[in-house]
C-alpha cells in the first residue's frame, strides 16, 4: 500500500509536465458524470413522464425505456470503434458530448411545446390521445440523439483518462490500476447519487419544465469543461480499423485453412515494423494461420507490407482477435446478471405502492430509492480500497490484491441474494394489496413500508460494485492498448442485451398472464401476479 501512495503521489506531481497527467482527469471524469448525471436524472421518472403525458400504458412506456436504454447502452461500441479506428479519443468524447446535448434540449422542449406531445386526458369521459407519428418520433429523436451521445462520451472516457496516466508506473502497478478504476466508477456513481436525489426532487416538485432543463444545463456545463482543458490532453491518434481488421483476419484464417502449423519457430509470421510481437500465442491457434508467411517474395512488399491483407495479417491483428475471443465466457456472466440489474421499472412501482413516510411531513420520493444501491456502491468502494486493502495487507505483510474473477464472482453471488430478497418482498407486498382490496389500484399505498425495499437495494449495490469494477479491469488487462476503448465499453454492451432480454421477459409473462381470459398483469395493475411472477423468473 505504501508503494502505491508513493505512485500516486508521483503521479498528482508532475506539474511540470506539459500534457496529461492527473490534472486532466477531473476535466475527463466531468463530462462522463455530469452526462451521466443528466441521463440517470431522466430515467426514474421518465416510466411516469410517458404514462401520464403520453397516455401510455405500462408495458408501452417500459418496454419503450428499455429499447433506450439498450440503445444508450450499446452505442458505446460503436463509439469505440469509431475512436479506435478513426477519430481518436477526444474528438469522439467531444462530438459525442454536443449531440448528448442536442438530445437533452430536444426532450426539454417536449415539455414546453404543446405540439410536442398529446393533449392532456378529458376530464368528464377520461378518455386519452395516444400521441401521433409526429409525436412519438419526436420523441424517439430526443432519445435517439441523447443515446448516440453518451455513446461517444462513454466509450472513451475511461481510456482517455488513462491515456493521461501512461508516461509512469501506471500499466505495471496493479495497486494503481485498480485504484483508478475503483475510485473512477466511485465517481460515476456519486453522480448517478445526485440524479436520483436532487434531479428527481426538482422533477417532482417543480414539474416537468424545470426537472427537464436542469440535464441539459448539467450536459452544457460539461461539454464546457471539456473543451476547456483541450490544449493539456494527451491526444493519441487512431491508426487503423479494428474492425475491419478482425473481420481480415477471420477471411485469412479461412482461406489459410488447408495451411499446416508448424511447431513455434518454424513459422514465419507477419509483424508490424517495429513490434515486440513475434509469434502468436497458443491458444485459438486456428486463427494463426491468417499470419503465417508462405512465400516472403510473394505475401510481402519490398518495405514489409502484407500485398493482400485479406490473406495475410499481422501477428498483432491475430492477437487483438484471441484477446476478444478469450473474455466473451466472463462478459456472458455479467450480461446475465445485468438482466436482474436493469428491472428499473419494477422497484419504482413496488416504491410508490408503499408507504414510503418518514415523519408526518417528509416523504422520499418513489424514484429515489434506487439511491440506496448507488450509496452502498460508494461505500463498497471506499470500504474496500481504504479498509480491506490496507488492513488485509498488514495482517499478510505483504501487498494483498484480490482478483478481477473472484470479485466478479462476488459480484454474482450478491446478485443472487439481491434476487431473493425481492421476491419475498414482493410476494409479501401483493399479499397485502389484496387484502386491503387494491387488487385492482396499482397506485394505492398499503400499510407495508417502503424501507423493506432498502435490502434488495443495498445487495444490488454491492453486487454492481464488485462486479462492474472487476470487469473493467479484466478488460483493460486482456487487451492491447489499442483496444481500451472496446474495453472500456464490454461491461455497457452486456447491459444493452440485457435490456432487450428483460424487454423480452416482460412481453413474454405479461403475454402469458392473460392465458384464460385474464387481464395483462403489467397493462392493468402492478398487485396482479405478473409482477410476483416475473421476480421468481429472474431469481431461478
Amino acid at each position: 500500500m505504501e508503494e502505491k501512495n508513493a505512485m500516486l503521489e508521483e503521479h498528482l506531481l508532475e506539474g511540470t509536465d506539459q500534457k496529461g497527467g492527473f490534472r486532466t482527469l477531473p476535466f475527463i471524469i466531468g463530462i462522463e458524470a455530469l452526462e451521466k448525471m443528466a441521463t440517470f436524472g431522466l430515467m426514474p421518472n421518465m416510466t411516469l413522464y410517458l404514462m401520464k403525458e403520453y397516455h401510455m400504458e405500462m408495458t408501452t412506456a417500459s418496454n419503450l425505456l428499455f429499447f433506450w436504454s439498450a440503445a444508450t447502452n450499446f452505442m458505446p461500441l460503436l463509439g469505440a470503434l469509431v475512436a479506435d479506428s478513426f477519430l481518436g479519443r477526444f474528438y469522439t468524447i467531444g462530438i459525442g458530448s454536443v449531440i448528448s446535448l442536442m438530445g437533452m434540449i430536444l426532450l426539454w422542449s417536449t415539455t414546453v411545446i404543446p405540439q410536442a406531445r398529446p393533449p392532456p386526458c378529458e376530464q368528464f369521459n377520461h378518455s386519452c390521445s395516444s400521441p401521433t407519428i409526429f409525436q412519438f418520433m419526436y420523441l424517439c429523436t430526443a432519445f435517439g440523439l441523447i443515446s448516440v451521445g453518451a455513446g461517444g462520451i462513454r466509450s472513451s472516457s475511461l481510456a482517455f483518462g488513462a491515456d493521461q496516466l501512461e508516461k509512469g508506473d501506471f500499466k505495471k502497478s496493479s495497486g494503481l490500476k485498480e485504484s483508478y478504476f475503483s475510485w473512477y466508477y466511485a465517481s460515476y456513481m456519486f453522480s448517478v447519487l445526485i440524479a436520483l436525489t436532487c434531479v428527481v426532487y426538482i422533477q417532482d416538485n417543480m414539474g416537468w419544465g424545470v426537472g427537464f432543463a436542469v440535464p441539459a444545463v448539467l450536459v452544457l456545463f460539461g461539454v464546457s469543461i471539456f473543451f476547456l482543458a483541450s490544449r493539456f490532453y494527451v491526444k493519441l491518434k487512431s491508426k487503423t480499423s479494428l474492425l475491419t481488421g478482425f473481420i481480415q483476419v477471420v477471411v485469412a484464417s479461412y482461406r489459410n485453412r488447408r495451411l499446416d502449423l508448424k511447431d513455434g519457430v518454424n513459422n514465419v509470421c507477419h509483424r508490424k515494423n517495429g513490434s515486440g510481437l513475434v509469434f502468436p500465442s497458443e491458444n485459438l491457434r486456428f486463427l494463426n494461420k491468417a499470419c503465417i508467411v508462405r512465400d516472403p517474395n510473394k505475401d510481402l512488399t519490398a518495405d514489409g507490407r502484407a500485398v493482400n491483407p485479406w490473406s495475410l495479417c499481422s501477428v498483432e491483428q491475430v492477437e487483438e482477435l484471441k484477446a476478444l475471443l478469450r473474455v466473451l465466457p466472463i462478459w456472458s456472466t455479467g450480461m446475465i446478471m445485468s438482466i436482474n440489474i436493469s428491472q428499473n421499472s419494477f422497484p419504482l412501482l413496488q416504491a410508490v405502492s408503499m408507504d414510503r413516510r418518514i415523519t408526518s411531513s417528509f416523504t422520499i420520493p418513489a424514484a429515489s430509492f434506487s439511491t440506496f444501491t448507488v450509496i452502498s456502491v460508494i461505500l463498497w468502494v471506499a470500504v474496500y480500497d481504504r479498509v480491506f486493502l490496507p488492513l488485509a495487507s498488514r495482517v499478510m505483510r505483504k501487498p494483498v490484491h484480490v482478483s478481477t474473477k473472484r470479485r466478479m464472482g462476488i459480484g454474482i453471488v450478491f446478485s443472487f441474494l439481491a434476487m431473493l430478497a425481492s421476491a419475498g418482498i414482493e410476494a409479501i407486498r401483493r399479499s397485502l394489496a389484496v387484502d386491503e382490496g387494491y387488487l385492482d389500484r396499482p397506485l394505492a399505498m398499503t400499510q407495508m413500508s417502503a424501507m423493506w425495499l432498502v435490502p434488495q437495494n443495498c445487495l444490488t449495490g454491492f453486487a454492481e460494485a464488485s462486479n462492474a469494477i472487476a470487469q473493467n479491469e479484466f478488460y483493460f488487462s486482456e487487451f492491447p492498448r489499442s483496444m481500451s476503448s472496446i474495453a472500456s465499453t464490454l461491461n455497457g454492451i452486456g447491459m444493452s442485451l440485457a435490456n432487450l432480454a428483460a424487454s423480452f421477459i416482460m412481453d413474454a409473462v405479461d403475454t402469458l398472464s392473460k392465458a384464460g381470459g385474464r387481464r395483462a398483469g403489467f397493462r392493468a395493475t402492478s398487485t396482479r401476479v405478473t409482477m410476483t411472477t416475473i421476480t421468481w423468473f429472474l431469481l431461478h
